[in-house]
């Protein structure tokens, strides 16, 4: 993006009314849940995520596996797991418009409410 002020608050401008254009109109949950985990894959590229304690300490919700994964493992590298590659919710939303999955804090249920 440029550091010209009055170039970036016009793609801003730009932005604001296209999304407003497109406002009732929603991307499918496959395409989200998708995207959601190609977003993860390269977060962990460039460096560990997150320790699962010191995202459930700033207040965020952890998913049940995330949570039994954090009290059953030490503090350290095991804590950065990104459990959603292991978790057959990650396949069923990437697969399924509305997956059969209600586990609270799963981003992958998120994707599929209406």
């Amino acid at each position: 993006m440029s550091d010209d002020p009055q170039q970036s608050d016009r793609l801003t401008e730009i932005l604001a009314t296209a999304l407003d254009e497109g406002a009732g109109e929603r991307a499918p949950a496959r395409l989200k849940a998708r995207l959601y985990s190609a977003l993860l894959r390269r977060q962990q590229e460039s460096g560990p995520l997150l320790h699962l304690g010191e995202t459930h300490q700033q207040g965020y919700g952890l998913c049940v596996f995330e949570d039994l994964w954090r009290r059953l493992t030490p503090e350290g590298s095991a804590q950065c797991l990104n459990c959603c590659r292991l978790c057959h919710a990650r396949a069923l939303g990437e697969g399924m418009e509305e997956p059969p999955i209600y586990w609270k804090n799963c981003p992958y249920v998120a994707f599929g409410r209406k």
